[in-house]
């Protein structure tokens, strides 16, 4: 009797691969879910939406107003703003632009407001007027460190804001060139808006009012129209090279040498007074 010989069976080994979930959940686990899908399609509209906007014709300047403005001339805010024109709304630099503004001599602040879906929108606050500077040709308007942010027609009438302020006419040669965007030297400056500080009364005038001229010739005048007289202030250096004294100091010897002239003399005697020279004052009748 012929016995078959026994197999040996094969244990399964510990490394055996486990059985694999059927290709159809392999491939469902691997796509995107239907949300993730959704979303990264709505982004992507999004986007294009946005860059659509940007790029295209729709929100585009057309429209640029300001306000604020008395002093700086309507040209000059249309040459600083004419880069916006046609510009993509949402890309302007509005920092940049009121940066732009400020550089401007009569701004000192300035904001640029975008305003869906054509507009920008521009508020400017000036600087604030101290004097003015009278030449041959204009009148220019100052501020406090002497530069000039204005101008107004020599034959014009003041506003009573201005009319108030110290006006001084340079008559000096020099003074043709002037122009706004310039800077009146400080030494200069001081002497004129201390000179036309000085009451009639100070002077023991019974002038109404004074006027500063500035000449080549003379410097500083102090002008009287009614009774008609002129007073020779001179030419006042700067304070550090000054060995007379203080801006102030020397004025007020000057009013005080004129002052007791007129006591002596008389005011309406006299149309000339050299007062360059407290110590030594000459006059003409």
């Amino acid at each position: 009797m012929n016995r078959r010989a026994p197999t040996s069976r094969k244990r399964p080994s510990a490394h055996a691969r486990r059985s694999r979930p059927p290709l159809r959940r392999r491939v469902r686990r691997a796509l995107p879910a239907p949300g993730r899908i959704a979303a990264g399609l709505l982004g992507a509209i999004l986007v294009g939406g946005l860059l659509a906007l940007i790029n295209g014709p729709w929100l585009r300047v057309a429209s640029v107003a300001w306000a604020g403005e008395r002093y700086t001339p309507s040209n000059q805010l249309q040459r600083a703003l004419a880069s916006l024109d046609g510009a993509a709304l949402l890309t302007i630099d509005a920092s940049a632009v009121a940066a732009e503004l400020q550089q401007l001599p009569a701004v000192s602040h300035a904001t640029v407001e975008a305003v869906i879906p054509d507009t920008v929108r521009v508020r400017i606050v000036e600087k604030v007027a101290a004097f003015i500077w009278q030449t041959s040709a204009v009148r220019l308007i100052g501020v406090a460190d002497g530069t000039l942010i204005g101008q107004v027609a020599l034959r014009a009438n003041l506003p009573d804001d201005m009319a108030a302020l110290p006006l001084v006419d340079d008559r000096r040669v020099e003074s043709r060139n002037i122009i706004v965007g310039d800077r009146i030297d400080a030494s200069t400056l001081a002497a004129a808006l201390r000179l036309s500080a000085v009451e009639p009364t100070q002077l023991g005038s019974t002038a109404a009012d004074l006027d500063v001229r500035l000449t080549d010739d003379d410097g500083f005048l102090l002008v009287s129209e009614q009774p008609a007289w002129q007073a020779d202030f001179g030419i006042y250096p700067e304070a550090a090279s000054d060995p007379s004294g203080t801006l102030d100091e020397r004025v007020e010897a000057q009013v005080a040498a004129v002052r007791t002239l007129f006591s002596f003399e008389g005011e309406p005697k006299i149309s000339w007074v050299d007062a360059r020279d407290p110590r030594r004052v000459y006059w003409r009748p």
